[in-house]
């Protein structure tokens, strides 16, 4: 499968800006994509890119007064499959982690373990471990959050998104990777391009897309408690303890969103055919086991 990607963003700066822009897709998909998805700039800017402490890679520029337009278009080659669903895949004891996961059961700017660690273990400290874990805290987010671009707020915690009962793709994966480290499972927060294939379109603009990934039985896993089904073709921007990791700009002086145009569309294969459209399943229709 073959899938167009790219975005159009335009900011505008009232003096000379530094920014770390956190846009191209992750180095772990760089050998999928048929040509660079180098960023481009309108007026043109120097740009130098780096990679961070998690292996994304970034760009640093100073933006100019006044609009600055950035933006790429390429397309990236998929398998075209939903993600696997390993129900046996099993828990680590935390003596047994390798030492780069640790990290990813600690409290972090958006996840307040210390908050919620007793309710989590009121809720999940009877649902079997592994696997039918990480579903169980999917089911109960994706429960108890109701999804709406409206509801976006920058400064939103995990506590907050389970108090507020509402939010966007990043409270769901906040909430969802809060719970997870709190019942000593390795979580990290994601970000990427996620388009409507293989399921019905969402009428919503696109946008990027925030999931999470576990550490079970020797690897990680990807997990997404708002859509809470398996999906097709995730592309990783970037990783992270959760949103402050992976904001895809910083900017170090003021500005203005002027434009934020993002797209993930399938191409047709060779026959013109599509990934078939399949309905999202109900809550835990996966048939593992709750105590709430």
């Amino acid at each position: 499968m073959q899938i167009k990607i790219g975005f159009d963003i335009v900011y505008e700066c009232t003096q000379p800006t530094p920014m770390v822009l956190m846009l191209n897709v992750h180095p772990s998909r760089q050998a999928d994509l048929e040509m660079p998805d180098t960023l481009q700039f309108s007026p043109a800017v120097p740009a130098r890119s780096y990679r961070d402490a998690f292996g994304n890679t970034c760009t640093r520029i100073v933006a100019p007064a006044g609009e600055l337009r950035i933006f790429t278009d390429t397309v990236i080659n998929d398998a075209g499959t939903p993600e696997p669903i390993v129900p046996e895949a099993k828990q680590h004891n935390i003596a047994d982690l390798p030492d780069e996961a640790l990290m990813f059961l600690l409290a972090s700017r958006y996840c307040e373990t210390d908050k919620l660690v007793g309710m989590a273990w009121a809720l999940f400290g009877n649902t079997p471990e592994g696997w039918p874990r990480v579903q169980a805290i999917c089911d109960f987010v994706n429960s108890k959050i109701s999804f709406g671009y409206p509801h976006a707020s920058a400064t939103r915690t995990a506590a907050d998104a389970l108090s507020d009962q509402r939010g966007v793709c990043r409270d769901f994966a906040h909430l969802a990777i809060t719970l997870c480290r709190c019942m000593n499972i390795p979580a990290r927060y994601c970000t990427g391009y996620l388009g409507d294939i293989g399921v019905p379109l969402d009428p919503a603009p696109m946008d990027f897309s925030a999931w999470f990934e576990v550490y079970l039985g020797g690897k990680w896993y990807s997990f997404d408690a708002r859509h809470n089904m398996p999906r097709i073709a995730r592309i990783l921007i970037g990783r992270g303890r959760d949103a402050a990791d992976v904001a895809i700009s910083t900017t170090f002086g003021h500005n203005i969103l002027r434009k934020f145009t993002v797209w993930t569309d399938e191409l047709p294969g060779p026959d013109g055919s599509k990934a078939p459209v399949v309905q999202p399943p109900s809550p835990n229709s996966f048939g593992l086991p709750l105590s709430l």
